[in-house]
């Protein structure tokens, strides 16, 4: 397909109408999400996932990867919890399918709630993240069985 390109899964991604070129341009920028704990979710996503914290405090913090995008952790209210519809999440590409083992592996035995991996779109397993939000990683499929 033409303009077309392929997301880490393999899903074809069709780039806007070449009429609008300036579109094309566009990146994602942040996502900001609340959290029922800044600190604690700002340190999973940087001890698990490796993203950079460029700052922050108890009630708001900005984490990076190497692209240089923005995750804004913000506190909920005082006495909030964060709150998210059932299958909300954000996603992560991590690479091979052993490499998604791994990870699955290390937060398993650091004691955080994770999900088999499965295939479906790619290699993917769910985390819940402290602060109460979901994470979603994954790799490419191998076809192989799981390990």
């Amino acid at each position: 397909m033409a303009g077309a390109r392929s997301d880490p899964f393999g899903a074809a991604v069709s780039r806007r109408p070449e009429h609008d070129e300036k579109a094309t341009d566009m990146k994602l920028n942040h996502v900001n999400l609340t959290v029922s704990d800044v600190p604690a979710a700002s340190a999973f996503l940087e001890t698990y996932l490796g993203l950079r914290s460029v700052g922050g405090n108890a009630g708001m913090a900005f984490v990076v990867d190497d692209d240089g995008s923005v995750i804004t952790l913000m506190k909920a209210g005082r006495a909030a919890e964060a709150s998210y519809p059932a299958n909300f999440h954000i996603g992560f590409f991590v690479g091979s399918e052993s490499e998604v083992d791994a990870l699955h592996r290390r937060l398993a035995e650091a004691g955080f709630e994770v999900t088999t991996p499965e295939r479906h779109h790619g290699y993917t397993f769910y985390v819940k993240a402290p602060g109460g939000f979901t994470i979603e990683l994954g790799g490419v499929d191998s076809g192989e069985p799981p390990a």
